[in-house]
């Protein structure tokens, strides 16, 4: 999956075309195109085999007018610190346009954690943590996990920043396991959150999702789930696609009778790698990278990574085509936007789509705060109330101003986010 571009500049060009919609005064835009602040630092550690490898790493806190930094902790072999940049930018949108009180920040390691033990990942997780750990906590950024991170990695790391702290703060990250500070419902929330979306802009159009075939790239946490939750609510998924490690390359997996999300689950691995054998031998055609989007259906959902719908395949989009879901973060370039809007297909922008996760790690944060936890039916509720009250308001401000449901969303979010700021002295 492509990511030779520039994610940050990406990030920069679409929130200059809202700031000058907005009429921003000059120093207010300036400021809010570039990140706070910045920490690159190294983390070594010593591998299985008696080598010392030294990783680089980044956390990247954009704005924090509205409330602590938020967001998640990447490990990948291709991370950049303009990546980092981008993301932690989006965040501070995602968390405004839900209106959670929260801004964004961002980090991620430049490593592969498929090709490392666990204790090698643990040494990892906690070099992170003593490197930022003056600049991280419950009330100053709260990192959360991301792209091939999960529950057990940020549980080494609270218990490191705990070390380091002397106390216990269960508050300083989310996105734990259950049982030790985690919230019931945090590992469907984003997936459930896009469905909730895709629910809601349906009614607009006088449709049912089950009325719908949906195809869907990526099989990680949030393709899963949200694949999950529109089987739930009757529609058909006909597509979802991965990243296979030993071709290094992307398919597509195809069944036109409808995918079996729990029966891919058990022929993949935790990274969401299907074995392309075993989903032959259970009636699933394996197609090449793009051909999820090709695909005759009424529901489009990127969930993969950025850069993923681009000038070169927005064409190959059929005229079935009516919403396009952003499950991943900056899926579609400018130059795609272009053809959507074009074709008339509803937007439904990433970080307003996927902020079920963060919405529910702003629940957990809370949970932890209050040393009280909640249902998983309370989370869900919850959830389903946030997400769909952020969905109308971009919705009829897109229908009022007559614009695109991306800058409409972006309108509501930097809008907050300018007001914080400006009442804070800042700018």
């Amino acid at each position: 999956m492509a990511r030779q571009f520039n994610a940050f500049a990406m990030a920069q060009a679409q929130f200059d075309g809202v700031a000058e919609k907005l009429g921003l005064d000059p120093g207010t835009r300036e400021f809010l195109r570039w990140p706070r602040r910045e920490l690159h630092f190294t983390v070594p550690i010593k591998r299985d085999n008696g080598s010392v490898e030294v990783f680089h790493g980044f956390r990247v806190q954009h704005n924090d007018a509205r409330g602590p930094a938020k967001g998640g902790i990447r490990f990948h072999p291709d991370e950049t610190i303009d990546t980092v940049r981008a993301l932690a930018t989006w965040m501070t949108w995602k968390t405004a346009v839900v209106d959670i009180p929260l801004g964004g920040g961002k980090g991620g390691v430049i490593c592969d954690p498929r090709r490392m033990s666990e204790r090698e990942q643990e040494q990892v997780c906690r070099g992170f943590v003593a490197q930022v750990a003056r600049l991280v906590g419950p009330v100053q950024d709260v990192p959360a996990p991301d792209v091939m991170t999960n529950a057990q990695h940020m549980l080494w790391m609270m218990d490191e920043y705990e070390k380091i702290t002397g106390g216990r703060f269960p508050g300083f990250i989310t996105g734990k396991p259950v049982g030790v500070g985690g919230s019931l419902g945090r590992t469907e929330a984003t997936g459930f959150g896009v469905v909730y979306c895709i629910r809601e802009a349906l009614k607009r159009m006088g449709k049912k999702v089950s009325e719908c075939k949906a195809s869907l790239q990526g099989f990680g946490n949030v393709s899963q789930y949200a694949a999950k939750k529109l089987a739930e609510l009757g529609a058909t998924v006909v597509a979802v696609s991965c990243w296979d490690d030993t071709d290094k390359k992307p398919y597509s997996f195809l069944k036109m009778d409808g995918v079996n999300v729990d029966q891919l689950m058990a022929i993949s691995d935790k990274f969401g790698t299907i074995d392309k054998a075993k989903a032959v031998e259970l009636g699933y055609k394996i197609a090449e990278a793009d051909a999820w989007i090709e695909q005759d259906v009424e529901i489009l959902v990127p969930a993969a990574l950025e850069n993923q719908v681009t000038e070169a395949n927005a064409p190959k989009m059929k005229k079935s085509v009516k919403i396009i879901a952003e499950g991943a973060n900056g899926p579609t370039t400018p130059e795609a936007d272009k053809i959507i809007q074009e074709r008339g297909i509803f937007m439904i922008p990433d970080f307003l789509c996927n902020a079920g996760g963060v919405t529910c790690s702003y629940f957990e944060q809370v949970q932890n705060n209050a040393n009280f936890y909640w249902t998983r039916d309370e989370v869900l509720n919850r959830l389903d109330e946030k997400m769909t009250t952020g969905f109308h308001a971009v919705a009829d401000l897109a229908e009022k101003r007559k614009v695109y449901m991306r800058d409409a969303a972006y309108m509501i979010a930097i809008d907050r986010v300018a007001t914080a700021c400006h009442l804070r002295g800042w700018v």
